[in-house]
C-alpha cells in the first residue's frame, strides 16, 4: 500500500488537540506529530497507510469544524517532500531556482507535491510557519524550463487563489546567494559570530 500524509491547519489550537485525538482514535496512524505555529495557529500531521489517513481525516474534520483553516491529503505522497519536512535539505542542482510562498502550510505542502510529480525539479528544501508569520515556502531547483513549469504547477494547485504568497523563478541564481541559501535560513543564524 502507498503511504499517505495529511496536515491540518487549525485557527484554534484547543480544537485542534481535540481534533488530533480524535483521528488517533478512530485509526491507527504511522505517525502523528502536533504543535503550535505563530501566529497562534495549530497543525496537525499524519502518516499511514491510505485508508487510515482518510479515517483520520474524518474524524478531524467532525471534531475540527469551522476551526479547520486549510489542509492538504496527499495519498501518494512524492518522497521529497516527506524528507523535506523531516528537516532534510538538498544542494542545488540545475542553474535555476524557483520560489513558491503561500499564507498557508498546507497550501506550500501541496503545491510542493505537485510541482515536483510534474516536472524534473528537485526540493531543496520547504520551510513552515515558524518564524515566517505562519507562511510557507519551497525552493525549487533545476533547468530554468522545468523550474517555471514548477513554479506553474505549484500555482495551479492552490485551491484558493489568495493563499498564493509570491512566485519567483531566478534563471541564475549568483553563487553568494547559493552558499546564503544552503546556509542557515534564518537571518540571525546567518549573522551570528560574523563581521560585516
Amino acid at each position: 500500500m502507498k503511504p499517505a500524509i495529511l496536515l491540518l491547519e487549525f485557527e484554534s489550537i484547543a480544537i485542534g488537540i481535540r481534533a488530533g485525538d480524535a483521528m488517533t482514535k478512530r485509526a491507527p496512524l504511522r505517525s502523528l506529530h502536533t504543535g503550535t505555529i505563530h501566529p497562534g495557529r495549530y497543525l496537525v500531521l499524519a502518516g499511514g497507510e491510505v485508508g487510515d489517513v482518510e479515517e483520520a481525516r474524518k474524524a478531524a474534520r467532525e471534531t475540527g469544524g469551522e476551526s479547520l483553516r486549510d489542509e492538504v491529503f496527499l495519498p501518494d505522497v512524492h518522497p521529497e517532500v516527506v524528507e523535506a519536512l523531516t528537516g532534510r535539505r538538498r544542494r542545488r542542482a540545475g542553474a535555476a531556482l524557483g520560489i513558491f510562498e503561500t499564507h498557508s502550510v498546507p497550501a506550500v505542502i501541496r503545491a510542493a507535491d505537485r510541482a515536483v510529480k510534474g516536472t524534473e525539479v528537485s526540493i531543496l528544501e520547504i520551510r513552515l510557519a515558524d518564524g515566517l508569520g505562519g507562511k510557507g515556502y519551497v525552493l525549487l531547483a533545476g533547468e530554468v524550463a522545468d523550474v517555471a513549469a514548477a513554479v506553474d504547477l505549484a500555482e495551479l494547485s492552490l485551491e484558493d487563489p489568495t493563499l498564493l504568497v509570491a512566485r519567483v523563478v531566478i534563471p541564475q541564481l549568483h553563487g553568494e546567494m547559493a552558499a546564503n541559501l544552503a546556509d542557515h535560513a534564518e537571518f540571525h543564524g546567518r549573522i551570528k559570530g560574523k563581521r560585516a
